[in-house]
């Protein structure tokens, strides 16, 4: 399909693709075959030859040792690394790595940038985004968040119970989200603190098991959960303006959702294509069982659903350099993440026994594949965006057409 993605976002997403083919998936399916990981000075080797064929950390400024690529100009070469479960880590694009380097090159201070963004993108420390909390803590309905951020002079004193803070294991500092102001609502009264992993009172409380959990690396980074026990940092570790984490925290999340988008679509595709490899040679009752019209037709389906998703996440990308694109951009996410979903479960259908068992990688995209109707949003939580964006305008609508006929009855009494 033709997107017409600029000239220079297609160069860089077929170098991506070729770095994919080349370096990235043969690693892979050995790792896979071997069930040995990957290790770091292995990563760091992959991020060399990225460096070398100017792909590494595409989504970041040049001087940053970045691609320097606009959002939309990025999302190409995303569904490229998606292919791959190393894919992102290869080219330094990972969540949440990727969204933590956007949030601090956005709103971070010109100190910040120096002491943290400039090592963050070269792979030299990691982050982690604190912002989920345990029950009945802030999560779905963020404004149940329950951590807190009091000013003691020049410093902030953190108290948080977080959860599925993704890379939480190893990360070097975190981005806690956290009540500044309690006498104000959650969406002005919070903030985003910058917090040391080495600060007295962090506390790496365990390593969640949960769903997938299949890293074939050495960084163990997990999903941790994590308590902040009366934390000082200064006041200067604010990131963003005081007051405004949630909308820091909506930039950081909208360009992240998308990018996500890609990933999976990139997986999905991957799976597809593995899918219909396996279907051309596999043969059942007399044929092939790529001649049966009802994995044929279901295979169109899925294909043609992912080029709907493709294109609905280039148009909120778009629509994101412009405005929030909110509603763009839950329609984009919760439709992709379920097309997605859909596309790996067939692939791994059409598989069989191969498709179940973990030679391939379809298996672990699958797993992988279900957490994305939870993360960056649960579908019914953006579900409920875009039904209530859809009301409102109806309604207001309506009143206005109310409001208009009512006059026009008017008009016509008096004329009577």
């Amino acid at each position: 399909m033709e997107y017409h993605d600029s000239e220079k976002a297609k160069a860089v997403a077929g170098r991506v693709a070729e770095f994919m083919d080349d370096v990235v998936l043969p690693r892979e399916r050995e790792a896979l075959a071997t069930g040995e990981p990957i290790t770091r000075a292995e990563l760091e080797s992959l991020w060399e030859q990225a460096k070398e064929r100017d792909l590494f950390a595409p989504q970041m400024p040049e001087k940053y040792g970045g691609q320097g690529l606009d959002f939309s100009d990025m999302l190409p070469s995303f569904e490229q690394v998606g292919r791959s479960l190393i894919g992102a880590h290869a080219i330094r694009a990972n969540a949440p790595q990727e969204g933590n380097m956007h949030t601090l090159e956005m709103v971070g201070t010109d100190e910040q940038k120096a002491k943290w963004l400039r090592p963050l993108v070269q792979g030299e420390i990691s982050s982690a985004f604190a912002m989920t909390e345990p029950k009945q803590g802030g999560g779905s309905d963020p404004k149940m968040l329950q951590s807190t951020a009091i000013k003691d002079g020049d410093e902030w004193v953190v108290n948080a119970h977080k959860w599925w803070t993704t890379d939480g294991l190893d990360a070097d500092f975190y981005l806690v989200m956290a009540r500044t102001d309690l006498d104000a609502h959650p969406y002005e009264g919070t903030s985003i603190i910058l917090v040391p992993a080495d600060a007295d009172g962090v506390e790496v409380v365990r390593n969640i098991p949960h769903l997938g959990g299949h890293d074939i690396t050495e960084l163990e980074g997990g999903h941790a959960e994590m308590k902040f026990n009366n934390v000082r940092v200064p006041v200067e570790n604010t990131v963003g303006e005081e007051g405004q984490g949630f909308q820091v925290a909506q930039m950081r999340l909208g360009g992240g959702r998308l990018t996500h988008c890609m990933r999976y679509s990139g997986m999905a595709e991957r799976s597809l294509n593995i899918a219909k490899a396996y279907l051309s040679e596999r043969e059942a009752f007399g044929t092939t069982l790529d001649e049966k019209q009802a994995l044929r037709h279901r295979i169109a389906d899925a294909e043609t659903q992912l080029h709907a998703a493709r294109t609905m996440v280039r148009h909120a990308a778009r629509e994101l350099d412009r405005s929030d694109a909110r509603i763009e951009v839950a329609m984009s996410k919760v439709f992709t993440a379920n097309v997605t979903n859909e596309a790996i479960d067939l692939a791994l259908q059409c598989c069989g026994g191969n498709g179940i068992g973990k030679d391939l990688p379809i298996a672990h995209f699958y797993e992988d594949v279900r957490a994305f109707r939870i993360v960056d949003g649960a579908d019914e939580v953006h579900r409920r965006s875009i039904a209530r964006w859809a009301f409102d305008d109806i309604a207001d609508e309506e009143v206005e057409h109310a409001l208009q006929f009512d006059e026009e009855l008017r008009i016509d009494a008096l004329d009577e």
